[in-house]
């Protein structure tokens, strides 16, 4: 019984995960699409990017509410009000018109996804933290998979990938029907207000590191993985398929980087390795725009692959830091810190690239994620300890 129950939870989280992740993906691979559509410049991509990454910030207080009123009732909600933008996105008349719908459904996705990791990382046995928070990025990695194999098919009509999103209501359904609540949330003690426990001297200066380290990470990653395919259009002249292909390989190669990382994480630990990940993943990230097509090609199946590896060691290891009745809130402080880096990168390389091009840009982020690396080593290790309540 208790094994059926948490291999419910882990479903039914990575079902919300897949969701979180399809809905993401489309912007990403239809950006040369929607930029001729719109006729938007590189300025303009990059404040619409930055207009999505406040949908993060709005999105810390349906996930406070989640450290008060229970997971299950956040996640049903967060999960149908995401899929009800996706709808209204592919209805989109004018670029304005759809960065207003975006930033709606970024909000309700920093919510869902901060509330699946919590979830899990309170479900499942304190050995096994880090490979169950792999496989919910399995499914995150299938929605963003589903989506690379499909727009290829349907390019340059990038409206159909959000209709396919809207499908997302069927999963708040189901969450609503089959899924548990957290048993962790349950037994541990309410906060009228979480954001206040994480600032207590026992939580804060971890609250401060996660929150910096997301930051000077997203300086990178924010623009690099907006701006991924339209590099590889504008610049390398790879058409639709090319590019899906490009991360379709990425994407096959990244598959078992997800588990790999977790596993290791819950045998090693999560303070070393996820340092080392960091930083390599920057690097490899950094060179994807730094030549011709090989780079393109071997930066993206690499910096994909550690990326991949790290997010369930990162994941397992914050959820394990925080306490039970602020965990949500601590997930979501930190998607906030990463949306406010992920804005001064987008207007740092929109700035620079008239004088350095894009991979001169994004060389000057990288920067600072390398930086967020060595910060991770200043947290302490977590793996196999009790969760604080």
């Amino acid at each position: 019984m208790e094994a059926a129950l948490r291999l419910r939870v882990l479903v039914l989280a990575g079902a919300a995960m897949f969701f979180v992740s399809l809905d993401s993906s489309v912007l990403i691979l239809g950006l040369p699409a929607i930029a001729d559509e719109f006729h938007a410049s590189l300025p303009a991509l990059a404040n619409l990017g930055s207009v999505l990454a406040l949908g993060a910030i709005l999105g810390l207080p349906p996930a406070m509410l989640a450290d008060r009123l229970g997971r299950r009732r956040v996640l049903v909600v967060s999960v149908a009000a995401f899929s009800l933008a996706n709808l209204a996105s592919a209805l989109a008349p004018s670029l304005a018109a759809l960065a207003g719908l975006r930033l709606l459904a970024v909000c309700f996705e920093t919510a869902a996804a901060s509330v699946a990791v919590a979830l899990v990382v309170e479900e499942v046995e304190r050995h096994r933290r880090g490979q169950a928070v792999a496989v919910i990025t399995v499914f995150a990695g299938a929605g963003a998979g589903l989506t690379t194999i499909l727009y290829p098919l349907v390019a340059p009509h990038w409206r159909l990938l959000y209709l396919v999103g809207a499908a997302g209501l069927a999963a708040a359904l189901a969450l609503h029907l089959k899924l548990p609540e957290s048993r962790a949330w349950q037994a541990a003690p309410r906060a009228a207000n979480p954001a206040g426990v994480l600032l207590e001297r026992r939580w804060r200066g971890r609250l401060l590191l996660v929150a910096l380290v997301g930051a000077l990470g997203a300086l990178l990653y924010e623009p690099a993985g907006l701006l991924l395919a339209l590099f590889g259009s504008r610049d390398l002249g790879l058409g639709p398929v090319a590019i899906s292909a490009v991360v379709v390989v990425s994407g096959v190669v990244s598959a078992p980087a997800f588990l790999f990382g977790g596993r290791l994480s819950d045998h090693f630990g999560r303070r070393r390795l996820g340092a080392a990940l960091v930083g390599v993943t920057a690097a490899f990230c950094v060179s994807t725009f730094s030549g011709g097509r090989p780079a393109y090609l071997a930066g993206s199946v690499l910096w994909s692959f550690f990326a991949s590896a790290g997010v369930p060691v990162l994941g397992a290891w914050y959820g394990e830091l925080f306490p039970t009745r602020a965990r949500v809130t601590s997930e979501a402080v930190g998607a906030v810190a990463m949306a406010l880096g992920g804005i001064a990168g987008l207007q740092l390389v929109a700035l620079a690239q008239a004088r350095l091009a894009l991979g001169g840009g994004l060389e000057l982020a990288g920067a600072g994620a390398l930086l967020g690396a060595g910060l991770l080593l200043l947290l302490p290790e977590t793996r196999g300890v009790p969760l604080p309540e």
